[in-house]
């Protein structure tokens, strides 16, 4: 397919499957135009599902000798997925994505994207039992995000709902909950232009639809934001995992257009 991207992609450097060549390998056989990588900024408080600071130079020099050589069959972007209390420079990227994926509480860093048991876990330990308290926690994380840097995707908005379709910790429709989304999307608006429509919980079993959902789409497409589709792949196998199913969300939600990266910058084209 024509303009097949997909710019969340992830490797051995971090918490991937495949080596950066076998994802370009994988893009090639699958049809893509082009892929950008996009490896988890260094956290010293999480190190296992990260890049090293040393392997983050690594990865830029990788990531540049794989552009030269597969020129002229596919495109090749060098980004990074910055999570939030990352301290690393952000410099020599094609473009960065936004996300949060640990609370700080007190002098612990508390990760959520977990497994459904781990986060119930999470909400009895921290917010007692709570898991409306939890998810206003994570968007007051998210609206925080824009202080840190300049940032061209906001990853996985709503990646506090991950386990909600096996858990059913809070209702994603009601009034508390699109309250705390709605002013976290308020607060990163004309901050971060684009936000990601995120198939990635589809491939690991998590979930049926991506993230955002629908209703948060429309909030997004209400403010100006422009949307581009990503697989947060980190297995080759999934790299157009959901993708159609996506672009059909978008046009519900009254998008015409995605956004891709070119080597002038995004560019939009019709879904």
């Amino acid at each position: 397919m024509d303009n097949l991207q997909n710019l969340h992609t992830h490797s051995t450097y971090c918490d991937g499957k495949h080596t950066l060549e076998e994802m370009v390998n994988y893009a090639v056989k699958k049809g893509f135009s082009s892929l950008g990588f996009s490896g988890h900024s260094y956290m010293f408080f999480s190190e296992s599902y990260s890049m090293s600071l040393s392997g983050t130079e690594e990865y830029k020099k990788e990531v540049s000798y794989l552009k030269e050589k597969y020129k002229g069959k596919i495109d090749i972007f060098c980004g990074l997925e910055f999570e939030k209390y990352s301290k690393v420079e952000l410099k020599d990227y094609d473009y960065i994505i936004a996300s949060s994926h640990y609370f700080k509480i007190g002098d612990s860093y508390v990760g959520f994207d977990r497994s459904k048991d781990e986060v119930k876990r999470v909400i009895d330990t921290y917010f007692e039992g709570s898991g409306i308290s939890f998810a206003k926690a994570y968007y007051s994380e998210v609206a925080e995000l824009p202080s840190y840097g300049k940032f061209d995707i906001l990853g996985h908005f709503d990646l506090a709902t991950k386990t909600v379709e096996q858990g059913h910790f809070f209702d994603m429709e009601s009034r508390k909950y699109l309250d705390a989304a709605i002013t976290a999307i308020d607060a990163v608006s004309g901050k971060i232009p684009f936000f990601e429509v995120n198939t990635g919980a589809i491939s690991r079993g998590y979930r049926h639809l991506p993230y955002p959902s629908i209703t948060l789409m429309k909030e997004f497409k209400k403010r100006g934001f422009g949307a581009v589709i990503s697989s947060d792949c980190h297995d080759g196998e999934h790299l157009d995992t959901g993708f159609s199913l996506a672009r059909e969300l978008l046009t519900e939600s009254g998008f015409t257009e995605k956004y891709i990266l070119t080597e002038s910058g995004f560019k939009a084209v019709n879904l």
